[in-house]
């Protein structure tokens, strides 16, 4: 669980002297700054300077350092146990990860969403729970707690297509932000990086290198963005004139193990191929380990590209080619659409966020 409890903004000074001289700016004659009183320093409504403290993003810059100067004149302290219990409000937001611990652990895609959630939630009193929901008594025991209002909103990752949780946040109406949909029709606020776009790129980066029997290993096709890094490689080829060879597309499962059995059936059923696109770093990883026992050289003989520029990228020998998606903003950007979603208690804005991506060339095309 990461644990944040930072104020929303600084309050400077001894507490109990900032106090008394907020008492004698306001001629009230003693006590603790109250939010009218902050409201009327700052010439805002009290509902704003409630958005405020609260972390809305909701508020224009100029108002929001209205109110903090307010703050801080009066030495204003909000009472976050009375806030709380006033707004119905737990302070805690739930990052649900439905995928085994071992998954989680294993791909760096997972620990960069949770850095830039983090950063997002950082100057806030949002507590971070971390919740796996990979088998059905996880999610059984996950559905239980949510029911019972624990948290005041949900970040969904890495979701499948059979996966009943987003009907669940819809049901219970708890304000939820999804990355990894299940289709394009999901109801959930959502945010993904442009997967078909950045397989497309992909694909057509090794076209334009003269790679003309291109493979590709895939992610578990019961996630939508799988599905759309597929149908990027697609596109690419019919955009080159190129007719897709089913026996070139290979699917895996995201993981090392993964892309080492989808390589060697590859190899098995083409073994003329001379590039490969696989749809995560780690599974380009076990690709590239089979390639090196079947004596093929990178990329002198089949060219390597992979899906998210990891660190693993970064350190394979030769570095690989990849596609960033910017998944550290991802996590910010889910993190503050899901404050936005608090602050507002689940208005009918449901935005769908699409952040663009770049194809990273190394040594391996």
């Amino acid at each position: 669980m990461v644990d944040r409890r930072n104020a929303g903004f600084p309050v400077r000074g001894d507490v109990r002297a900032a106090s008394r001289g907020g008492a004698r700016a306001s001629g009230r004659s003693g006590g603790r700054p109250t939010l009218e009183e902050v409201a009327a320093r700052a010439g805002v409504g009290r509902g704003t300077v409630s958005r405020v403290i609260n972390g809305s993003p909701r508020v224009s810059e100029a108002t929001r350092a209205a109110v903090e100067a307010a703050v801080t004149e009066l030495g204003y302290v909000p009472n976050r146990a009375a806030r709380s219990l006033a707004a119905n409000r737990n302070d805690a937001i739930a990052l649900v990860v439905p995928e085994p611990e071992a998954r989680f652990f294993a791909e760096p895609y997972f620990s960069d969403i949770v850095r830039g959630v983090g950063a997002a939630l950082a100057e806030t009193d949002m507590q971070l729970l971390l919740t796996f929901a990979g088998s059905e008594r996880e999610r059984r025991r996950l559905a239980d707690y949510l029911a019972a209002g624990r948290v005041d909103g949900v970040l969904l990752v890495s979701v499948h297509a059979d996966d009943p949780l987003p009907d669940l946040l819809e049901q219970l109406g708890i304000p939820a932000v999804i990355s990894g949909r299940r289709s394009a029709s999901d109801p959930l606020a959502a945010v993904d990086s442009d997967n078909t776009g950045g397989a497309r790129a992909a694909v057509a980066h090794l076209l334009s290198r003269g790679r003309r029997t291109i493979a590709t290993i895939t992610g578990r096709l019961d996630v939508y963005g799988a599905q759309c890094r597929l149908g990027g490689y697609r596109a690419a080829l019919a955009e080159a004139g190129a007719v897709a060879d089913e026996r070139l597309v290979a699917p895996a499962d995201f993981t090392e193990d993964g892309g080492r059995l989808a390589m060697r059936a590859l190899l098995d059923r083409r073994p003329s191929l001379d590039a490969v696109f696989a749809a995560s770093d780690v599974m380009a990883a076990g690709a590239r380990q089979v390639l090196r026992e079947a004596g093929r050289r990178i990329p002198d003989d089949v060219a390597l590209v992979g899906f998210d520029d990891s660190a693993v990228a970064r350190h394979m020998d030769p570095a690989l080619t990849s596609v960033r998606q910017p998944i550290e903003e991802m996590g910010r950007t889910m993190a503050g659409l899901l404050l936005r979603e608090i602050a507002d208690r689940g208005g009918p804005d449901r935005p769908r966020v699409i952040l663009p991506t770049e194809l990273v060339v190394r040594d391996s095309s």
